[in-house]
């Protein structure tokens, strides 16, 4: 596949069902094991696969929502997703029954063998756990929620017209950064859990959320670090190249743990275990999520 066959080919399907849509992405990924050259447009084409799909994804969420409610936008995503993975586990031969039984079959959710795509359970997690696609009942206002669809369909509008996806991809899943002090960085990401927070050992933690910029300082942080950060240090250097860079000003927040409120902070860590119980419509953690997921990928290809 050239580059100009792989640009047809994405204008044809990218508005397209799922199943057009993945096969054209397993087409590149096999296109790019079996060759060492690979035009700069078809490489950066499946580099950013998973981008297209949010990019679609996203679009047909907030139609979806604006059109027929909330609800009928989280089962369109739920379902995209079981769908999405079906077609990959169908495409790549991957589904495994153990002793003839569908109810112990292994299913591969996390497409072990397209790493272009391995990011889109989480993506799709966290947007189910979005205030965009959350019930009025769990104290999201209306017009919250149309700020959102607004900002979502900028965020598409600016990567279709500068090819940069990473502003959609932190609006819809934040990125976590640990430092051990204010001018030495710790781990460059995290998943957004206590329990990675917890593990890492790291004192200051770094939230970039596209819009809202957070600096967490752990409650077992060593109080002779620095609060705030020096305004010379390598952290308060990487706030203000973001904040440069931004074609919309983030907010900017420090929060002590122990001491001050951590509620703003404590809201992105998503992928918490059940808080009440299991389902769509409640609280559910991203390993419960991808149980469901496997299930639902179960029944789907019965």
């Amino acid at each position: 596949m050239t580059a100009d066959e792989a640009a047809s080919s994405l204008d044809a399907v990218i508005m397209d069902d799922t199943p057009l849509l993945i096969l054209f992405l397993t087409k590149i990924s096999h296109n790019l094991q079996n060759h060492k050259h690979q035009d700069r447009l078809l490489f950066h084409i499946t580099l950013h696969s998973h981008y297209l799909l949010i990019l679609h994804v996203v679009l047909q969420v907030i139609l979806a929502s604006l059109e027929q409610g909330v609800r009928e936008g989280r089962m369109l995503l739920h379902d995209w997703l079981v769908i999405l993975i079906a077609q990959y586990n169908d495409a790549y031969k991957l589904l495994q029954y153990r002793n003839g039984s569908s109810t112990t079959a292994h299913v591969d959710v996390a497409f072990s063998q397209c790493p272009q795509l391995q990011p889109l359970p989480r993506l799709v997690f966290a947007l189910l756990r979005n205030p965009l696609l959350r019930f009025h009942e769990e104290g999201v206002h209306p017009d919250y929620r149309i700020y959102l669809q607004c900002l979502f369909r900028y965020l598409v509008i600016m990567f279709e017209c500068a090819l940069e996806p990473s502003s959609l991809h932190r609006a819809v899943y934040p990125v976590l950064t640990s430092y051990s002090a204010p001018d030495k960085q710790a781990y460059p990401r995290h998943s957004l859990s206590r329990a990675a927070l917890i593990t890492s050992g790291s004192p200051i933690f770094f939230l970039d959320a596209f819009t809202t910029l957070i600096v967490f300082y752990s409650s077992t942080a060593d109080p002779i670090l620095p609060y705030p950060p020096p305004h010379d240090c390598l952290l308060r250097t990487t706030i203000n190249k973001l904040k440069q860079e931004r074609s919309i000003t983030p907010k900017l927040l420090f929060i002590r743990g122990g001491q001050d409120d951590a509620t703003a902070f404590e809201n992105y860590l998503i992928e918490e275990q059940d808080v009440e119980g299991s389902g769509l419509t409640s609280v559910m953690g991203f390993v419960s999520f991808l149980e469901d997921i496997t299930r639902s990928v179960l029944e789907y290809m019965k």
